[in-house]
């Protein structure tokens, strides 16, 4: 870690996610930040799920303040931080196979759910040439909501899987209490 930074270059670079906690000498916590926030735009641009970029400003907050409130410490406070990724990718990475093998359904399928989406792309933009125009159309009216409805019904499946979860163990703790 370097030394602890404050004054105009703190700033502008803060202003930038994940460029501040960089200049700062976080390089996982100012890497994953600056990933997560280019590849929510990356996925909602390639998705067309404009409701995705609702987190962006959520994320640029937190950054502008994280690296505020890292300049605001005291030098012991400041150089006692570990410099993490951010949602504990370092664990994630460190136990790759581990990763998989828990999160392998999910990972798939939103693999698939992206390759499906870019080759539905490719495919409608290749046979709109020898389409007539209601086809085309009723084909962009399905481009548009298809991807967004199956976001939308995986966010309600998690939720209600968190929900059944939370009531799960909130039944362990009742059975344990008599």
């Amino acid at each position: 870690m370097t030394k602890q930074k404050r004054g105009f270059w703190l700033f502008i670079f803060s202003l930038i996610p994940g460029a501040g906690e960089l200049y700062m000498g976080f390089r996982r916590q100012g890497i994953s930040i600056m990933g997560v926030f280019w590849g929510i735009i990356a996925l909602s641009s390639t998705l067309n799920i404009g409701i995705l970029m609702l987190t962006i400003p959520v994320l640029w907050f937190y950054s502008f303040f994280n690296v505020h409130n890292l300049a605001s410490l005291s030098e012991e406070e400041f150089y006692s931080l570990e410099d993490t990724y951010l949602f504990h990718l370092d664990e994630i990475l460190r136990d790759k196979e581990g990763f998989l093998r828990k999160y392998q359904g999910f990972v798939s399928l939103v693999l698939i759910l992206m390759g499906a989406s870019m080759l539905w792309n490719i495919m409608r933009s290749i046979f709109y040439s020898f389409m007539p125009a209601f086809i085309i159309d009723i084909l962009n009216g399905i481009s548009n909501y298809l991807p967004k409805t199956i976001i939308a019904v995986g966010l309600v499946a998690l939720g209600v899987y968190l929900v059944m979860g939370k009531k799960k163990e909130l039944d362990m703790e009742d059975d344990d209490i008599f």
